[in-house]
């Protein structure tokens, strides 16, 4: 196989139609190791020759899991992808193509997936995706009608990080001249689909799973590919949809611990920050200095940045 995309979830709904979405729209010769984290899906994911299942009866946490997901690929490229993503025909050929060198690391441009609907089995009423509705023409039964589509208004290449390497969406990047042609650099990215050669995975030290499970991901796949002499970039001849789980109180399946989190963000600041990686022949300086002006820094924040690595 040329790319073997990730895909680790853990009870997730869209295992499988995500699965299918990937394999409907790949053109190149591309497989799926998915790592079922700690539960089986329901609805199950299906046997098929591109599919590789591993399951675990314990959590082993999406960091984890994506880097078994790559010790377990013999492809020349990975990509992550989160369980509940859309990806656009020939998805997997644009960012083959794209990718010249070996220390990049692409991202496609990324919409918001609408992923679903629920309909009131009485009126025909639909509600946006979110929790099932309590109640509608006083009956409480509803259908849930798959949509699958990427909301095309709502489009994102450019992506930063505050001075606490908290990320953020960078609309204000996305009007700048640099960004405007089909392969542009972008200085942080959000964690839920990006693309690298395998080799240059494993030479970034993989995923650094002293962060937890997956908080900061998006940080650290940045970090890495800037601070080691290469970049990120994003390809807009490719893209993904995410659904998130924002509205009301639709969230993970699962429970999530706001302290493990803030461990992961601590952890990710004082890693960062103190240019404690290994691997890192910049600062962190020198990526803030390469998109300046950043929202979210000022002066004063990037002059207490060391200049130099110790």
């Amino acid at each position: 196989m040329d790319l073997s995309v990730i895909i680790a979830g853990r009870e997730e709904e869209f295992f499988q139609k995500t699965i299918e979405n990937v394999l409907e729209n790949s053109r190149g010769n591309t497989e799926v190791i998915a790592i079922c984290d700690g539960n089986w899906p329901d609805p199950p994911i299906q046997d098929h020759p591109r599919v590789t299942i591993v399951h675990h009866t314990e959590s082993i946490g999406q960091r984890a899991a994506v880097n078994e997901g790559a010790r377990i690929s013999k492809s020349k490229y990975i990509m992550k992808l989160d369980a509940h993503c859309a990806v656009s025909e020939g998805f997997d050929v644009q960012l083959m193509n794209v990718c010249k060198r070996r220390n990049w690391t692409i991202i496609p441009v990324l919409y918001n997936l609408h992923a679903f609907q629920w309909v009131c089995s009485k009126c025909g009423k639909e509600y946006y995706q979110a929790d099932r509705p309590d109640t509608c023409c006083d009956v409480e039964e509803f259908t849930k009608r798959i949509i699958w589509k990427p909301r095309r208004k709502r489009k994102t290449v450019s992506w930063r990080f505050d001075k606490d390497l908290h990320f953020q969406y960078w609309h204000d990047h996305q009007k700048r001249p640099e960004a405007q042609g089909q392969l542009i650099e972008t200085m942080c990215n959000i964690g839920a689909a990006w693309f690298i050669h395998r080799e240059q995975f494993f030479k970034q030290d993989c995923l650094d799973e002293a962060h937890g499970s997956y908080g900061q991901m998006g940080v650290e796949i940045s970090c890495k590919a800037w601070l080691s002499g290469g970049k990120l970039l994003t390809c807009k001849d490719a893209w993904a949809g995410h659904m998130f789980r924002s509205n009301g109180n639709f969230s993970f399946p699962y429970p999530i611990s706001g302290n493990d989190q803030e461990r992961a963000k601590q952890y990710s600041i004082d890693f960062w920050r103190g240019n404690k990686w290994s691997k890192q022949k910049y600062p962190l300086r020198y990526l803030v200095e390469r998109f300046w002006p950043v929202n979210g820094w000022t002066q004063e924040d990037l002059d207490k940045l060391p200049c130099k690595l110790r």
